[in-house]
């Protein structure tokens, strides 16, 4: 099971509003946004088609929004997945009032100039109220009652002017983007402006969920994330990790047991093996920290965390300069990460352990060739890289890299 990343409900609200404007960004929340933005343009298609499509991407928007804020009032520390959380009404049902609170300022403005201003301040101030309540239970007519609105701010205090903050601002942008749209082409103003005040809307509804997470007993609410993190045994992994850092200092060969037997038992978090790690170099066990190595990068690579495998590789490298993967797919995709990161010397070190470990696997060439072009950088090179070439052609004469193979060797024939 994944771990689940958790907050303090009562981490000061400073800390987690300056977290709080990197939240879109990140996890499922920047794809979202970005797919969000990118749907917009089906508002160009002709007629009540486009009219009917952007509603939809609007409910969807909406629904996300609603699905970050039931996650954060939970006590997850992570953006969600999409259709994770919340309800399935919660997006059509925001969009609606949004749209409400659209015609309501349209018609204040053609045929009441005047009430422009207090309709602008009164939507700011009910809309987070309205957005809470739905987004909980998905219940129009309680959302839209004003002593629900009452209840609500009363609950949150001089907090509440934060989402409020927030909704001014985008409603602004709103109007800018109206603006912009008419100075910048509009299939380039469309995106930039949908990515703007999708990731407004769900770090509004973000910060909500903080203030709801902050004050869960005053709404009967009992966070989930920290009773799921309890059952999946990660509180057991912090306990545990305070054992062991107590027994290090006596007896590291009993702490280092009892890291070996938790991670035989189920996937461990990064903070088990790097204190694993730590007490491997303190009892000076080269070996150890290599086979370790091995095991960790396989695991990393499984999920995903290619960039930490590539640190904790050079780590291994340090220990032993020969290391390389036991997988030829962990070393190879390795190999190409340094290559794209402008990691040449330890790419030539992959691409060079590759060789000498599988030279017969299909990708062998591939791997061949990135090695010969790293080695072809450097003028005091070009003969390796040039037999490194003629043994890759002799081997694989009808290998698809074939051509490029032949077309890197007469490139450095030019050059001698």
């Amino acid at each position: 099971m994944p771990r689940i990343e958790t907050i303090a409900h009562d981490t000061p609200f400073a800390e987690r509003l300056q977290a709080g404007f990197g939240y879109p960004l990140r996890g499922a929340a920047l794809p979202t946004c970005v797919v969000m933005a990118l749907l917009h343009y089906v508002g160009l298609l002709p007629s009540y088609i486009g009219v009917l499509a952007s509603a939809l991407v609007w409910a969807a928007t909406w629904r996300y929004a609603a699905d970050c804020l039931l996650h954060t009032a939970n006590g997850y520390a992570d953006p969600p997945d999409v259709g994770s959380d919340g309800n399935e009404s919660s997006g059509w049902g925001l969009t609606a009032i949004h749209l409400l609170i659209v015609a309501v300022c349209v018609i204040a403005i053609v045929f009441f100039p005047r009430l422009l201003l207090p309709v602008l301040i009164l939507s700011a101030l009910v809309l987070p109220a309205i957005d809470m309540s739905l987004a909980f239970d998905g219940n129009l007519a309680l959302a839209i009652n004003p002593s629900n609105w009452g209840r609500v701010i009363g609950s949150f205090g001089a907090a509440y002017l934060i989402p409020v903050a927030i909704n001014l601002l985008l409603g602004v942008l709103v109007v800018l983007a109206s603006i912009g749209a008419a100075l910048l082409p509009r299939l380039l103003a469309l995106p930039l402006f949908a990515f703007a005040y999708t990731y407004l809307i769900v770090l509004a509804f973000h910060l909500m969920g903080v203030l709801i997470h902050q004050r869960h007993e005053r709404f009967g609410l009992e966070p989930e994330a920290p009773k799921l993190a309890r059952a999946s045994g990660q509180d057991a992994d912090e306990i545990l990790l305070a054992e062991v850092d107590t027994l290090a200092h006596d007896d590291p060969a009993a702490a280092t047991a009892r890291l070996v037997a938790r991670m035989q038992d189920r996937v461990a978090p990064a903070s088990l093996h790097l204190a694993y790690r730590r007490l491997l170099q303190q009892q000076n066990l080269r070996n150890g920290l290599l086979v370790h190595g091995q095991i960790w990068i396989a695991a990393l690579m499984a999920q995903g965390e290619s960039r930490r495998a590539l640190g904790l590789l050079q780590e291994c490298c340090g220990i032993d300069a020969a290391f390389v993967p036991d997988d030829p797919r962990t070393c190879g995709e390795l190999a190409d990460l340094a290559g794209r990161l402008g990691m040449k010397r330890i790419a030539l070190h992959l691409c060079n352990g590759f060789l000498a470990h599988w030279p017969r696997d299909t990708q062998a060439p591939h791997y061949g060739l990135l090695a010969a072009r790293q080695l072809a950088e450097h003028a005091d090179q070009h003969a390796e890289a040039t037999a490194l070439l003629d043994r890759l052609a002799a081997a694989w004469p009808e290998h698809p890299l074939r051509a490029e193979i032949d077309a890197q060797r007469r490139q450095l024939a030019g050059t001698a």
